[in-house]
């Protein structure tokens, strides 16, 4: 049972954005992507999820980019689960070129019961022969990001549309990370050069939700809040540059 899976791959021009390598929201979804290839590899996929009417939720990613990969650079992408010591479990990501990380990062997964819309414990979930790495290439913890955005500045509004949704019926995570991008122009994205992303997500949204996106400054980084119309938080995200 390999504990690790890596998947060689070109950078295609729609993983690409508008400066022609991988964006953040490129690299969302190729993590959500790798990490369903190999759950199911592991019997814990979206096959042995549905039997038991079971769901795995996103409710945390971090993403760090030392470089950018090129469009049409051949990368590696890796990824492992590490040992689950409390009720959610860890994730790690490697993007190699040329056998050197330009990308890391890390999510948080829950399992949810559909019926009882319970969070289940993820401990003893993975099948026990398999022998999980300890291999952390983000150790850094997640930033704590007040929810109080009452003073921050709005930079836009969009309704949850269709193609946001995914098999679970809510908003797909790596969709947040393209509405809330698409609410910084790409002026100020070349400008501030981000190379770090770190969302929580809190709240399930759903097709006809209206989200109301608020930024405000901090410590050398944007956070930017997600909220319904409501007023519930939805997610709320950091994003930076390191170094």
């Amino acid at each position: 049972m390999n504990e690790r899976l890596t998947m060689r791959m070109q950078v295609l021009p729609s993983m690409c954005d508008h400066t022609s390598t991988m964006g953040l929201e490129s690299t969302v979804k190729l993590f959500m992507d790798i990490a369903s290839v190999h759950a199911e590899q592991l019997g814990v996929g979206m096959t042995a999820m549905r039997e038991k009417k079971f769901f795995w939720l996103t409710a945390r990613t971090m993403v760090h980019m030392a470089r950018r990969p090129r469009m049409l650079e051949p990368i590696e992408v890796v990824t492992w689960p590490m040992p689950v010591k409390e009720v959610r479990c860890v994730r790690q990501y490697e993007i190699l070129s040329g056998g050197e990380p330009v990308v890391t990062g890390k999510t948080v997964w829950a399992i949810l019961d559909l019926e009882t819309k319970k969070v289940l414990p993820a401990k003893g979930f993975f099948p026990a022969e398999l022998a999980m790495p300890e291999d952390d290439v983000c150790p850094q913890p997640f930033a704590r990001i007040s929810k109080d955005f009452s003073d921050a500045q709005t930079i836009g509004a969009c309704p949850v549309r269709s193609t946001d949704i995914d098999l679970g019926g809510h908003m797909n995570n790596a969709a947040y990370v393209r509405a809330l991008l698409g609410c910084l122009p790409c002026a100020e994205q070349n400008a501030e050069a981000f190379t770090d992303l770190e969302i929580n997500y809190l709240t399930s949204c759903y097709e006809g939700d209206t989200l109301t996106f608020r930024r405000r400054q901090t410590d050398g980084a944007q956070e930017i809040g997600v909220f319904t119309q409501a007023g519930v938080p939805a997610a709320l995200a950091r994003l930076s540059r390191r170094g």
